[in-house]
């Protein structure tokens, strides 16, 4: 019987490497090499064809030192991810909020909701490249119903980061439906409690809904943070990082420096300098954390 079992057992072992070996496959060849790669072309001057020598630390002292688009790119994307991602929070918190109550139709609210997120990249940020558009735009022509001139949005270095940071909220489906599962797992009972006890819709959102909703929170915050830092298809396509590098961001500068620019060697060095700066942001966030998330258990 023991032979049996083990004979089973290795039966049972071989088949599971045999059906994850797609997977493994995949993830030595696409993900882990890559990775291992692009950490030995940080200390090269490697170019595209592969041609190269060993520079040291020479690439990083460059990054700090002796490239101004390094910072005013990463300043760039720290504006879009600290205005960008409170917001997104805050929405679709409301949002999910509003979608949460027992009411007819709320199911294709929900879909509505969830469609722009779902929806090609490149044809939403078309879309509102016409929005924004200063002579035919939507958003214009709604102003000057009430005799509002619109600046010109993505040709202003004041409003081209704004309108791209709008843009990018209106894409928050996947954060709404993700919070609309965290109020959907609170438990009625708690506000049936409350309301015998007579406590309001705002004492029942501040004192129950959002303490049992801060893991929800925090998982959307630390998403949405990762997601901002890599912000680079919305201001490539419309703005190409102008006006005067105002929409410039961190992804752009590693995409030109690799690609336009033939220096994937330090282009790897920029990408892992990003990997630094939101490991150390999340995990700061993970640290505090602690006092203000709630666990139920």
């Amino acid at each position: 019987m023991k032979a049996r079992n083990n004979r089973i057992a290795n039966r049972e072992e071989k088949q599971f490497f045999l059906f994850i070996s797609p997977w493994l496959l995949g993830f030595l060849i696409f993900t882990l090499y890559p990775m291992g790669y692009s950490i030995f072309l940080v200390f090269t001057d490697m170019d595209m064809t592969g041609s190269g020598q060993f520079v040291g630390f020479d690439n990083i002292v460059r990054a700090f030192t002796q490239d101004p688009l390094f910072y005013r790119s990463l300043l760039n994307t720290l504006y879009f991810v600290l205005v960008s991602v409170p917001a997104s929070l805050l929405l679709s918190f409301l949002i999910a909020l509003l979608l949460n109550q027992k009411i007819k139709g709320v199911g294709f609210f929900r879909t509505s909701f969830y469609i722009p997120y779902i929806t090609s990249g490149v044809a939403v940020t078309l879309l509102w490249g016409w929005i924004f558009n200063a002579q035919f735009g939507f958003i214009n022509y709604f102003l000057s119903l009430f005799g509002i001139t619109g600046p010109n949005w993505l040709s202003d270095t004041k409003w081209a980061m704004p309108a791209i940071i709008i843009m990018g909220i209106w894409t928050i489906g996947n954060s709404i439906i993700i919070t609309l599962a965290g109020l959907q797992d609170i438990p009625e009972a708690l506000y049936e409690s409350a309301e015998i006890d007579g406590a309001s819709s705002f004492v029942k959102i501040t004192q129950i809904t959002l303490p049992l909703i801060t893991p929800t929170l925090y998982f959307n915050l630390v998403m949405g943070i990762i997601g901002g830092f890599q912000i680079f298809m919305q201001p490539y396509i419309l703005t190409e990082g102008g006006p005067s590098y105002s929409t410039y961001t961190y992804m752009m500068h590693i995409y030109n420096s690799g690609f336009k620019y033939n220096e994937m060697g330090y282009a790897s060095t920029l990408a892992w300098l990003l990997f630094v700066v939101i490991m150390i942001i999340t995990l700061i966030v993970n640290r505090t954390s602690r006092h203000w998330v709630y666990y139920d258990n």
